[in-house]
């Protein structure tokens, strides 16, 4: 009996020790993803001056827009450089997002107002995950479903595909619509999560082209 006793002891005693390992190990690799996620920057929501809905501050704003090069639907490259000199609205979207679909009218509305003050959009495709260079199923469901999508919303500004493979220095998306505001200088100015208002983007729009 005292035997029994003895290994039914030490046997709780082993278990208790992987039990422990196992939450120290799972507790380290909490802190690293911590230490990641603060190391990376995440944005944050503040009061507005104005006392009213809290604004999103990106890590990025007044930094230089990270630059890139991505594909358009036409085939051809487009890069951020080519606008040099205007004030640039990176929206992030999909085909499947709700939200983009409610303000892509207010963003083509307003591309219209201001584009002869030297303002341009560039809307950037999510739609295809990690689209691989050789994929060519892959690239063309993106480029069909991103098409479809201009022509029913009758897009006028170029749109450019396989934008997760730029997110990570856009600081991910968390959400979309994501919008940044770029001004003339290349500099990020303001930046959006989610969906907000026409008057909330027309007014970004504004500081980017009088920063």
């Amino acid at each position: 009996m005292r035997r029994n006793t003895q290994v039914l002891g030490a046997t709780l005693l082993i278990l208790a020790i992987f039990a422990w390992a196992g939450w120290a190990n799972w507790e380290y690799r909490r802190q690293q993803a911590e230490r990641l996620l603060a190391n990376a920057g995440q944005g944050e929501l503040v009061p507005a001056p104005d006392a009213g809905n809290a604004q999103y501050v990106s890590p990025l704003d007044g930094k230089p827009a990270p630059a890139f090069a991505l594909e358009g639907l036409n085939g051809k490259k487009v890069s951020l450089a080519d606008y040099q000199g205007k004030a640039v609205m990176i929206n992030f979207w999909a085909t499947w997002c709700g939200p983009c679909r409610i303000e892509t009218p207010w963003i083509v509305e307003l591309r219209e107002k201001y584009s002869a003050q030297g303002f341009e959009v560039l809307g950037v495709d999510t739609e295809g995950d990690d689209l691989k260079p050789n994929d060519k199923t892959g690239w063309a469901k993106a480029t069909a479903a991103a098409s479809k999508f201009v022509t029913e919303e009758k897009v006028p500004y170029p749109v450019l595909l396989d934008g997760d493979s730029i997110s990570r220095d856009y600081g991910g998306l968390d959400d979309l619509p994501t919008s940044f505001f770029v001004d003339r200088k290349g500099v990020i100015v303001a930046a959006q999560v989610g969906l907000t208002s026409e008057h909330e983007i027309e007014s970004k729009i504004q500081k980017a082209l009088n920063q």
